[in-house]
């Protein structure tokens, strides 16, 4: 199914949204990891320890919301992707087809290019749905 208009700019959103997401999670996990670092070799005993291991799953658990998130931001790229791939297909058949009706066109009317088609008057008479006669008939040569 293709993809509307406002489906793509809250797509882009989206994308957008979790970049900056990423970014900021990112710069959390540094400070940590600075502190951590910082503080390492002052911090012994037990509950040094402790707080070493609390860290270090924080970390891993930090590594998996980046990942995640990177995934999210790829599958969004991908759907943008394929909706221009959709959308260029659909422009291609639309062009060959308007060239396909053009060339019956012709070949239904090789003399087309000798009529001018006249404008309907605008009366009165002329009713909601046109004149009952038509008076748009091609007229040669004009």
């Amino acid at each position: 199914m293709a993809m509307q208009q406002s489906e793509e700019t809250a797509t882009r959103n989206g994308i957008k949204a979790l970049e900056q997401a990423y970014s900021g999670v990112m710069r959390c996990q540094q400070d940590v990891q600075s502190t951590r670092y910082a503080i390492a070799g002052g911090y012994g005993g037990s509950d040094g320890k402790k707080y070493q291991e609390l860290l270090e799953q924080w970390d891993n658990h930090v590594d998996t919301i980046l990942v995640n998130l990177d995934q999210m931001v790829h599958e969004l790229n991908d759907t943008l992707g394929e909706h221009r791939r959709v959308q260029g297909s659909s422009n291609e058949a639309v062009d060959r087809e308007y060239d396909r009706s053009t060339d019956v066109f012709h070949t239904l009317n090789p003399d087309k290019g000798k009529y001018v088609l006249v404008p309907m008057p605008n009366t009165p008479e002329s009713g909601v749905f046109g004149p009952a006669e038509p008076t748009i008939p091609a007229t040669p040569g004009v």
